[in-house]
C-alpha cells in the first residue's frame, strides 16, 4: 500500500510521456518534406499503397504518417515492418483475452494446484506460492488488477517469459528471412492447415483471412493502448471497456 501512490505517479509520468510523443510524431508527419525524388513519388509510393495490409479504411492507400516511415524502405523494408505490424497485433490480441481474464477475476487452474482447483473462486485454505521470496502465491494474482499483478511477478519470472520471447523471435526470423519465406508473417507454424487448402497463400478465402487477422490485431493494439491508459489514468478512455 505504501507503493501505491508512487506507482500511480509512474504510470501518470509514462502515459503522459507516451501521449507527449504521440503528439510530436504526428505533428512531425504533417510537416515532413514534399518534395520527393521521381523513384520516390512513382515507384515508392506505389510499393508502399500495394503492400498487403493497406485496405478502404484508408482509402487503399498507405496513411501519411505510415508514408513518410517508409519513404526510404525497399522490399524488405517494407516486410520487415509488416512482420512487425502482424506480430504485434498477434501479441495484442493474446494480450486483450489476458486482460480480461485478470479484470474479471478468473482463476485458471495453474498445476492443478489447491490455489486453482476452481476457475471463479480462488479463496482456499492453502495457497501455492509464485515466489518463496516475496511471498506472492498465485491467489494474490489472481485477485491484483492487471497493471499491478505485473509488479507482483518475480524478476526470476520475467527472465523465463524474455528466454521464452527471444526463442520464438529467433525461430521466426530464422524461418522468414534464411529460409526465404514470401509471406509476411507466415513461420512455418500452421497445425490447423490453413495453407495447405486448395490454392495455398493465393487463395480468396485465405488472403481474406490474413486481412482479418491485421485488422483485428490493429484493433487490438489500440483496445490494449485505450484499457492500459485508463488503468493508468482513471477516466482516460471515457467509454464502456472490461
Amino acid at each position: 500500500t505504501n507503493q501505491s501512490p508512487r506507482k500511480k505517479q509512474f504510470y501518470s509520468l509514462t502515459m503522459k510521456t507516451v501521449a507527449a510523443l504521440v503528439a510530436f510524431f504526428a505533428s512531425a508527419s504533417a510537416f515532413a518534406p514534399t518534395n520527393q525524388s521521381p523513384r520516390t513519388s512513382v515507384a515508392q509510393n506505389a510499393l508502399i499503397d500495394e503492400a498487403f495490409g493497406i485496405s478502404i479504411e484508408t482509402g487503399n492507400k498507405c496513411p501519411p504518417l505510415g508514408r513518410w516511415i517508409l519513404q526510404d524502405a525497399n522490399e524488405n523494408g517494407i516486410k520487415w515492418w509488416q512482420n512487425a505490424e502482424i506480430k504485434n497485433g498477434r501479441v495484442a490480441m493474446v494480450a486483450t483475452i489476458g486482460y480480461m481474464i485478470q479484470k474479471w477475476g478468473i482463476h485458471m487452474p495453474l498445476y492443478l494446484g489447491p490455489s486453482g482447483s476452481n476457475g471463479f473462486h480462488p479463496e482456499s485454505s492453502k495457497d501455492w506460492l509464485l515466489s518463496s521470496t516475496t511471498g506472492v502465491t498465485f491467489s494474490d494474482i489472481a485477485k491484483a488488477a492487471p497493471l499491478d499483478s505485473i509488479y507482483m511477478v518475480p524478476a526470476a519470472g520475467w527472465l523465463q517469459v524474455l528466454f521464452a520471447a527471444g526463442l520464438f523471435e529467433l525461430t521466426a526470423y530464422k524461418r522468414q528471412w534464411m529460409d526465404e519465406r514470401p509471406i509476411p508473417g507466415d513461420y512455418g507454424y500452421d497445425p490447423l492447415g490453413f495453407t495447405k487448402r486448395e490454392g495455398g497463400w493465393e487463395s480468396e478465402e485465405l488472403t481474406k483471412l490474413r486481412m482479418m487477422e491485421i485488422k483485428n490485431g490493429r484493433v487490438a493494439m489500440m483496445a490494449m493502448a485505450g484499457w492500459l491508459s485508463n488503468e493508468s489514468i482513471p477516466g482516460a478512455l471515457p467509454v464502456w471497456h472490461p
